[in-house]
């Protein structure tokens, strides 16, 4: 009995390093898809309801926010502790923490908006706005 666990535990051990990575790679992924989602959500509104939509990117708190014309919609994107935003693109003459805000104006050409996230192992993934067919996408960055 005590041979069975011993080898338990020593699979458990080798095997642990490799599924929290795993498990890293999944919240990467999922952060990503959610900030796809989320810009769009901000860029059809523009074209559907033929409003200025305001995305407000603040990599300090971690957070983006999509704000129509008064109250009418709020949109805001939190993500989670271990995935952190990088960098915006295009680079601005501001400090890397500053919050950033691009304008989506109905019937407009879709800035174009690039958003590298990183997580703690130090993976990162790029979601950019294609500025010809307005669509977001996450791109896997090289190591």
């Amino acid at each position: 009995m005590l041979i069975v666990a011993v080898i338990i535990a020593l699979v458990a051990g080798i095997s642990f390093p490799s599924v929290a990575s795993g498990v890293d790679s999944l919240r990467l992924r999922s952060s990503s898809n959610a900030i796809v989602s989320f810009l769009d959500t901000a860029i059809d509104r523009a074209e559907r309801r033929q409003q200025v939509i305001e995305i407000w990117i603040s990599p300090l708190e971690n957070v983006m926010t999509a704000r129509g014309p008064g109250d009418q919609f709020v949109q805001r994107l939190e993500l989670s502790d271990p995935i952190h935003i990088v960098s915006i693109q295009p680079f601005a003459e501001v400090a890397p923490d500053e919050p950033r805000r691009f304008l989506c104006y109905p019937g407009g050409a879709v800035p174009r908006i690039g958003i590298e996230i990183a997580n703690k192992s130090g993976r990162r993934r790029m979601v950019s706005v294609d500025p010809i067919t307005g669509v977001p996408r996450s791109d896997i960055e090289p190591q």
